[in-house]
This record gives structure tokens, sequence and C-alpha cells, in this order.
């Protein structure tokens, strides 16, 4: 680099998005744009209807939190697997939320290094370790997982992974309490409470009120 710029580490640039509210303000677009995922919404709401729980003979007679601790366990793994993917679909966008994050990254990283970012062309290398970085932030693991054509059936476990590694940050930008004493997974706090279901309704959704009937 010239004399008046310096070297800038991919954890410095993480540090001041997250210093300046950047982060949170990606996780809630992200949160926001599950949220809206009418495909996601389908296929869940498809899980519930079809899952053995409420095929279960007596279900009927089952409170509400039986019900909806029920299809926790059944439906958890594969929800989350969905949202992880999901996740990193809207993170990779070129055309869309990857590309904003992208050229927010390469702001910050040329204003911390003190170069012109229309003549930083040079620094791809150090520019995608630390989109990457951002990335990985977001969803809450150490390292980009390999492309989806060669990864197989690691490549599910590691997003699943990856979901639950990083639902500690994703709790702090949950204004509900949760309906368990458990920690909520990611997908909980992408739909604001509805449990691991998407725009679950009443019928997924938990009311302490209703624990007796």
């Amino acid at each position: 680099m010239g004399s008046s710029s310096k070297v800038v580490r991919p954890e410095e640039v993480l540090e001041s998005l997250k210093n300046d509210g950047t982060v949170d303000a990606l996780r809630m677009k992200i949160i926001a744009q599950l949220k809206a995922d009418e495909d996601m919404k389908k296929n869940t709401m498809m899980m519930v209807e079809q899952s053995k729980v409420l095929k279960t003979p007596g279900a009927e007679k089952k409170t509400k939190r039986e019900l909806f601790d029920a299809l926790r366990q059944e439906l958890e793994t594969p929800v989350l697997e969905k949202a992880s993917k999901a996740v990193w679909e809207l993170i990779l966008d070129n055309g869309g939320l990857g590309k904003e994050i992208t050229e927010t990254v390469e702001k910050v990283f040329c204003r911390l290094s003190g170069i012109d970012r229309n003549r930083q062309t040079w620094l791809g290398k150090e520019i995608t370790e630390t989109v990457e970085k951002v990335f990985c932030r977001l969803s809450g693991i150490d390292v980009m997982p390999p492309p989806a054509s060669t990864s197989g059936a690691p490549q599910e476990k590691q997003t699943n992974m990856a979901v639950e590694e990083g639902q500690k940050d994703m709790e702090m930008d949950a204004s509900e309490p949760s309906s368990s004493s458990r920690k909520r997974p990611f997908s909980d706090i992408s739909v604001k409470g509805a449990g691991a279901i998407p725009n679950g309704g009443a019928t997924y959704q938990h009311d302490d009120h209703e624990d007796g009937n």
C-alpha cells in the first residue's frame, strides 16, 4: 500500500461495523426478509400439518404447551436447516443484500486503510477475506461453508451449526421473551416468537394462560 495507507485486519473492519450499528442493522434486514419469505412459510406450515405430533391419537386433548414442545422437538432441526440455507442465500445474493454487505465492507475497509475506494481493485484478496469475516459474523460461524455443489451432507450439518452458534448474538435483537426456558434458536427470532414455525399463527404460538386448558 502507499505511504498514506496502513494494513487493516478484517477484525478491525468488523469491529467498526459492530460499533456503528451496521451489523445489527444488517441482521434486522435478514430477519425481515426471512419473515417475508412466503416459500419458507408455506414449507414450514406444510411440515406442521404433516407432523407426526398432530397425527398422533389423542393430540387434540393436549394443551397448547404440550403441542408446542412436541412440535419443536420434531421440527426444530429441519426448520433450522431451511432457515440457515435461506440466510446464506440472502447473504450471498450479489444483486441484493450480499451486494450491500460487500459495498459496505469495502467502504469501511478503504476508510480505515486510508486509500481511495475507486483505486482498490488490487486489494481483491484483502477485501474478500474481510467480506467473508462479516458474512460469517452475521451467520454465526467461523469459516465460509463450501459451495453447495460439493458440500453434500456436511453442508447441512454446518449450516445448522451456524444458526445454533449464532443464536446468542441474534437473541440480543429479540424484544419478546421465549415461550420456554431453553434458548431460542435463530428461527424463533426471525418470526418474533412463533416458535420454530415461520408465521405459525395461533396454532403454534404458545400461550401460558392456556396451559391448563
